[in-house]
């Protein structure tokens, strides 16, 4: 793809968190540069404390890097953009409003028409099967029908921008694959940009048009590996279970030969 297509530029992004009481600073980024290009979907896959979060706090205009800058369609990130939206690791519903009413908070955050946004809420929660929902608390739910309605609540602003920290972490093995078809299903319907922050090798090749790579803190971009395949992926599919699974492979031995090295 061309220049024109980027919707994310990261341009040697670095980060250093100030020395604490009782330690040394931490180098946390050093040197990330990464191309996200409009309707792709990337992941970011690392293990634990290789910076992948603070990567995306910091596109996300939510913390300032020591060197480097971050472009949305060609203009700096300088704080928060209406048009981006976050799902983060817990759902973090507010438990004294119904789930139609946590899927609407941004709307209201933003002032905008709650009878026009309210329809396009309803249609969300009918795309996750949760139409019958809309009117339950939290509590009711279970954590993976409660992360459906975290991703409702970030999709009902229709942002061109979805960055997810480790969405689906927190939940167990068959709601994560659940979850996976389903977001892949509604990034199909509503063709958004993605960037997507995983430890899962598996969950990464089911998901993206592209995995990065990263190494051990300080993080650095290691390699970029391409998913050239049709959706839906499943790893129980047969017809693509061997390119997945090739895919998984060749990100193991670059994740391990960097821990190995």
């Amino acid at each position: 793809m061309g220049s024109a297509g980027v919707r994310i530029r990261i341009d040697g992004v670095s980060q250093q968190f100030a020395a604490g009481r009782h330690r040394s600073p931490t180098q946390a980024l050093d040197g990330i540069s990464l191309d996200v290009h409009e309707d792709e979907f990337v992941t970011l896959v690392g293990r634990s404390g290789c910076g992948k979060s603070t990567l995306l706090r910091i596109v996300a205009g939510l913390l300032k890097p020591t060197a480097g800058r971050v472009e949305i369609d060609g203009v700096a990130v300088t704080g928060p953009r209406r048009d981006v939206s976050f799902v983060f690791q817990r759902p973090a519903l507010l438990p004294w409003r119904s789930v139609i009413e946590n899927v609407l908070l941004p709307v209201e955050i933003l002032g905008l028409d709650k009878q026009e946004y309210g329809r396009r809420a309803h249609d969300l929660l009918e795309l996750v099967g949760l139409e019958g929902f809309a009117r339950s608390s939290p509590w009711e739910l279970s954590g993976g029908m409660q992360q459906r309605v975290a991703l409702c609540r970030a999709l009902v602003a229709n942002p061109r921008i979805l960055l997810m920290d480790e969405p689906f972490a927190a939940l167990d093995a068959l709601t994560r694959e659940d979850l996976s078809l389903e977001l892949q299903r509604i990034w199909t319907e509503y063709r958004k940009t993605i960037l997507f922050v995983t430890h899962s090798i598996e969950e990464a090749v089911l998901l993206a048009d592209r995995v990065a790579v990263m190494s051990p803190r300080p993080g650095r971009l290691v390699k970029i590996v391409g998913v050239d395949l049709p959706r839906p992926r499943s790893l129980g599919e047969s017809r693509r279970s061997e390119e997945l699974h090739r895919r998984s492979a060749e990100l193991h031995e670059l994740l391990f030969a960097r821990e190995a090295a």
